[in-house]
């Protein structure tokens, strides 16, 4: 039986949902122009890749630190305050790059940014929380979280035409591409800060859930929290997702500059080009999913592993198919995106889920995610090193070992969730006709 949800709800939903993606989709746009901009900055700035690495590893360490703080604000003070504020920190630190070039106003810059890019993902999340039902949250996230992918080609596409278009405010130059998106985040910025709302309490609106904590909630809370500690699942989760997300944050943040480098490809070839790396991730996220319900029953563990293995592959045959020309290596850089954004969603999303369940599955998700960010930290120097000291083909050897090391450990726990497969039957109706009628 499809519950009613008042016309007035239904705007309210769609309106909190449009809002909090459009906030995530637009941060992007003040992340990944950097890594574009990096060539650029290269040549007439002279940054070495050590200097770059130091930026970049400052940002990560002030983003890791405010997720933490961020998340536990949101909570205590409201998500549309926090991430309202996290939002216009980074516009104003995108609006200052624009008019910097010192390499201590990039480090202190760039950490102010990831500052407030921290406020994000648990704000918004935060934000959706109360407007959307648990039995149709599965749903409506499947939609949401489109976000961080599109949000990363269309700001990838964005700084590139900012920063090689010389027809709009030509003198400025690789500056551009720090000004016009954070003049674009600042529109959404004020679009969400506004029209966001936290709750339905706050529009006069009845929630569908109240508070139902109880001393024997929270004990059994306790006690799965105890549990997930001791699941070796979550340790191998974790650390399979250090090794992913030390290659993940490599590409994000080096990829241009390795084009532009080793290919000779120019600014606005290697930005573009860039863009097939999160393209043919957004499909292999739909294609892990697919894979670990239908073809392995929900076990997440064996599909990661076997994508892995194809990382690997593809990884060890990218420096030879880099001479082959532009379309084999736009391929392969997508081939690598696919391999690396499947795992890197199934086993931060879903297996944390499934580790820690109802009661545990904020403790496993931080675990593997807070294991991930050291490898997301140690990233950047390893780049910089391996790619100035042996050349940027050894950097792809030394990812072939990292894939590999990440789906060696997954084998440990090839079967993990298949105890607790059971035979489900289908639900009434719960498809998008349903969730387009009580959006």
């Amino acid at each position: 039986m499809i519950e009613t949800i008042s016309p007035e709800m239904k705007k309210w939903r769609l309106q909190i949902f449009s809002l909090t993606w459009m906030a995530y989709f637009g941060m992007y746009f003040c992340r990944k122009n950097f890594s574009v901009v990096m060539p650029v900055m290269s040549r007439e700035l002279h940054t070495s890749k050590d200097e770059f690495a130091l930026v970049i590893t400052i940002y990560s360490v002030m983003y890791m630190l405010g997720q933490f703080l961020n998340g536990y604000l949101s909570d205590r003070h409201g998500p549309r305050l926090i991430v309202g504020i996290g939002l216009l920190l980074s516009v104003i630190a995108n609006l200052a790059m624009g008019w910097m070039g010192t390499l201590g106003s990039f480090v202190f810059l760039m950490g102010l940014n990831g500052f407030g890019q921290s406020t994000g993902w648990s704000g918004l999340i935060k934000n959706l929380t109360p407007w959307f039902k648990k039995k149709e949250r599965g749903v409506m996230m499947s939609f949401w979280t489109t976000c961080y992918v599109i949000g990363g080609m269309a700001a990838t596409a964005f700084a590139t035409y900012w920063l090689s278009n010389q027809n709009i405010l030509a003198d400025l130059s690789w500056r551009r591409a720090f000004l016009a998106p954070a003049i674009l985040l600042l529109v959404i910025s004020l679009g969400y800060i506004v029209f966001a709302r936290n709750n339905p309490a706050d529009v006069g609106l009845e929630p569908f859930e109240k508070d139902t904590s109880t001393k024997k909630g929270k004990r059994k809370e306790k006690e799965a929290q105890l549990a997930v500690l001791k699941n070796g699942a979550v340790w191998i989760a974790a650390a399979m997702y250090f090794f992913v997300k030390f290659t993940r944050y490599a590409f994000l943040f080096w990829l241009p500059l390795y084009l532009s480098e080793a290919l000779l490809y120019s600014d606005q070839r290697a930005g573009y080009t860039s863009i097939a790396y999160e393209a043919f991730g957004f499909l292999g996220i739909l294609a892990a999913g697919y894979a670990s319900d239908y073809l392995y029953q929900t076990r997440r563990f064996p599909v990661s592993s076997i994508m892995l293995f194809g990382l690997a592959f593809v990884l060890f045959l990218q420096p030879y198919l880099m001479p082959l020309g532009i379309v084999p290596t736009i391929i392969s850089i997508g081939l690598i995106g696919f391999f690396t954004y499947g795992p890197d969603s199934l086993m931060s999303g879903a297996a944390a889920m499934d580790i820690g369940k109802n009661h545990g599955a904020a403790l496993a998700a931080g675990l593997i995610n807070g294991v991930g960010s050291a490898g997301q930290l140690l990233s950047p120097f390893a780049v910089a090193f391996v790619s100035t000291k042996y050349g940027w083909n050894a950097l792809f050897q030394l990812f072939v070992v990292v894939a590999l090391i990440a789906a060696f450990l997954l084998i440990l726990k090839w079967n993990y969730g298949k105890e607790n497969q059971e035979i489900i039957e289908p639900e009434p109706t719960m498809d998008l006709k349903y969730a387009e009628t009580n959006f």
